[in-house]
This record gives structure tokens, C-alpha cells and sequence, in this order.
């Protein structure tokens, strides 16, 4: 499932890193921190591996 916005794209990065164990989970806040605790590595580096050219910095929410 891809990444629908730059934002979200950064935030499953930051999930990952923490998951991997590169930084600490204590530093997340926010959307990745949601993903960390809710997603597996496998769907995180999904997220994380979309290309961020011609995605918008934010999605509204309907």
C-alpha cells in the first residue's frame, strides 16, 4: 500500500527506524507513533519506500 502523502511517507520512516531499534521509540509522537505500536516492519517499509515526487505534503481528512 503505498504512501498517499509526503507526510504520511515520513512518518512510517520514522515507525521503521524505531522498530528496527535505530532510534528510540520514546522519540516518536504522533502518526508514527501510532504506526509503530499498529503496524508490522513489512507494512511500515511499504509506506516508507514510496517515492515522494508528485505526492502532496498532506491529504485531507473527509
Amino acid at each position: 500500500m503505498p504512501a498517499k502523502s509526503k507526510a504520511q511517507q515520513k512518518a512510517a520512516g520514522a515507525a521503521l527506524s524505531a522498530k528496527r531499534g535505530d532510534t528510540k521509540v520514546a522519540d516518536l509522537q504522533g502518526a508514527s507513533k501510532d504506526m509503530h505500536d499498529s503496524m508490522s516492519e513489512a507494512q511500515l517499509k511499504d509506506l516508507a519506500q514510496t517515492a515522494r515526487k508528485g505526492k502532496p505534503e498532506h491529504v485531507k481528512k473527509d
